[in-house]
């Protein structure tokens, strides 16, 4: 009885939850850039590790940007590579700037990685993305018509996996454009805002304003959430989401399931670090909700009984029901509609992982770019 009504609380809360995410996906004004014709000049700042197989791609798409040479300034800090990324960039992209990270021996590289880009930076508004990113060419125009039009100190924007046939990649796709919608929907509505470092803007000026990453540069993630949380407190009217497809950054998900979960125990590892009390609880009746659903199926397991059976059947078909409407919505802006006959039979992994990743995110250890970090 107890697991009842407790299953019953939780989910219903969850439900409402989804719902309200959904509602206010659907709210969201799509933006465009048009004719508008850019006047602010930008420094993109990409960090980066390791990325010889990646770096140039990600080069080349910035060049060849629809963005007057004048007004942009692209940055790469190498974080101790020791494969060829230095070098493609520094023979093969003269017109970037290239510095080296000389710290070691620290818990945030990525956060001193893009400091030190920043100290360097003398772009108004700088961009962040990730050395494993593809941009699409209108990207850089969108985010600061984007920034004009708003008068926006940080703009997030979307973000989305390639992937192969592999079953680990396509779940991160789907559970990924989840986050994503979560993402748009709480910036939009300027409640336990989320965002991706690789893909984001912010004005020079407020990141200075706000002493960078100064008190959460211990931490090894948290380059993204953590410091828009410190801007937020500054700035809580001018945080904004763009709503385009001109602005999709890709990259490609996780090769293999160990990969995979590092990287969610990486991201669930700052959320003890969340100043907003009200984010940490919606974090929090997630899990306990998760946990829930993945009782049933335990103790149907161990047990063998019906009740136990029906009741998981019970907690995955409502699950699904109660999330279908958000994720398909989301879906159909990534153009990834395809995507929702599998969403049924995704459930037990979601849940799995979450329950997983929450927990050593919250007490465990994870491997990142060949460094372990607690």
């Amino acid at each position: 009885m107890i697991l009842i009504l407790a299953s019953i609380l939780f989910l219903t809360g969850y439900g409402a939850l989804i719902t309200y995410y959904w509602l206010s996906w659907k709210k969201i004004k799509p933006v465009t850039a048009g004719d508008s014709i850019a006047q602010t000049a930008i420094s993109v700042i990409i960090p980066a590790r390791n990325e010889a197989t990646n770096i140039a791609a990600l080069l080349e798409g910035l060049l060849t940007q629809d963005y007057p040479r004048h007004l942009l300034e692209i940055i790469v800090v190498d974080d101790h590579s020791d494969d060829d990324t230095a070098a493609i960039v520094r023979n093969n992209f003269p017109e970037v700037h290239l510095l080296s990270l000389q710290q070691d021996a620290i818990n945030s590289y990525k956060k001193k990685a893009i400091e030190t880009g920043i100290a360097q930076a003398k772009g108004r508004l700088i961009v962040c993305t990730d050395a494993d990113c593809i941009v699409p060419p209108n990207w850089l125009r969108t985010i600061e018509h984007c920034y004009r039009q708003t008068n926006a100190a940080f703009i997030v924007a979307p973000v989305v996996f390639t992937t192969g046939k592999s079953l680990v990649q396509l779940f991160q796709q789907m559970d990924f454009m989840v986050l994503q919608g979560v993402t748009g929907a709480s910036v939009t509505q300027g409640v336990h805002a989320m965002c991706n470092g690789a893909n984001l803007a912010y004005e020079r000026s407020v990141f200075y304003e706000v002493n960078g990453f100064a008190g959460i540069d211990n931490i090894a993630s948290g380059d993204d959430m953590l410091l828009m949380h410190k801007i937020a407190q500054q700035y809580p009217h001018r945080i904004r989401y763009i709503l385009s497809q001109d602005v999709i950054v890709s990259t490609a998900a996780m090769p293999d399931w160990k990969s995979f979960i590092n990287q969610r125990i990486r991201w669930a590892s700052k959320a003890k670090y969340y100043e907003d009390k009200k984010i940490f609880g919606v974090l929090l009746w997630v899990y306990i909700t998760n946990c829930l659903f993945l009782l049933w199926p335990l103790l149907a397991i161990i047990t063998g009984s019906m009740f136990y059976i029906a009741g998981g059947l019970l907690v995955w078909v409502s699950k699904t029901l109660l999330e279908l409407p958000f994720y398909a919505a989301v879906a159909r802006f990534f153009n990834k509609q395809h995507t929702v006959r599998y969403f049924f039979f995704f459930q037990p992994l979601h849940v799995l992982y979450t329950v997983i990743a929450g927990f050593m995110g919250a007490f465990g250890k994870y491997e990142w770019k060949g460094r372990k970090v607690k």
